[in-house]
């Protein structure tokens, strides 16, 4: 007999432990009591990425080169005239499972859950990916996946000389003029999890640059939400919408006055 995909769920929720059943007030105080530790959860990762963003800088002083799309270039180039550059290692290239026609499963979940970019380039950070594969493998997987993230040929020991020749990994990067400096570096448990811009910019050395954050004296920062907009309607330099502004502060507003205290 065939056993129908409901049948199979039955059976595997009837396997399970079922936990009490409570009133819709009883539910309610359970959350209340968790959120207490949610909260606490939350300003832990505040203070984390507090600490990243002190972390002391390595100046980069070896000229690694790439390949991309238009041809032969430099780390320099990747940051495509921003100031942040985040880089992730992604293994696609011969030996590894999927080869040719995919790269390695987890990375390209790390790649399907990777947010808009127009955002993360408001705030002056370019995302990049890199892999040994050749540009014309790189261009037909990006195509045949839907995906629109700069992606680049490893020609050198960069995958060495920054921890990612073996596992995945995010090295973060900041630049001074011409010069380039290692910011940051996220790999195993934890960096599965990166994909939205927010858990982007916290891996930086400016992070969020909103007014809440506790950052090193004279960080770029401006008021929380402001900046926000619709992916297609960023322009640099550009005022904050007047109207925009006016519902943002009205919402922190009122977040404030409910929660008696700041916005969290």
């Amino acid at each position: 007999m065939t056993r129908s995909p409901q049948t199979d769920h039955k059976d595997k929720t009837s396997a399970m432990q079922i936990l009490p059943i409570v009133s819709p007030q009883a539910w309610e105080a359970a959350r209340q009591a968790l959120l207490v530790r949610e909260k606490a959860h939350t300003r832990a990762g505040d203070a984390l990425a507090a600490d990243r963003r002190r972390m002391p800088w390595q100046l980069i002083d070896r000229p690694y080169a790439f390949e991309g799309p238009g041809g032969r270039v430099g780390l320099l180039d990747l940051f495509e005239g921003r100031r942040q550059l985040i880089v992730y290692r992604a293994f696609f290239e011969p030996g590894v499972h999927g080869w040719p026609d995919h790269a390695c499963r987890g990375c390209s979940m790390v790649a399907d859950q990777v947010g808009h970019l127009a955002h993360l380039n408001a705030r002056d950070t370019t995302l990049a990916y890199v892999s040994r594969a050749p540009q014309a493998d790189i261009a037909g997987l990006k195509d045949r996946m839907g995906w629109d993230i700069p992606w680049y040929s490893l020609t050198d020991a960069f995958d060495a000389d920054f921890g990612v020749a073996e596992w995945h990994g995010h090295n973060v990067f900041i630049r001074d003029g011409d010069r380039v400096f290692r910011t940051y570096f996220i790999n195993n448990r934890a960096d599965e999890a990166i994909g939205t811009v927010w858990s982007y910019l916290d891996l930086t050395a400016l992070g969020r640059q909103e007014a809440w954050e506790d950052s090193p004296a004279g960080y770029p920062q401006e008021p929380p939400y402001r900046w926000w907009n619709w992916h297609d309607s960023y322009e640099p330099t550009a005022a904050p919408d007047e109207t925009w502004a006016a519902v943002s502060d009205a919402g922190v507003a009122a977040f404030r006055k409910a929660q008696g205290g700041p916005v969290e």
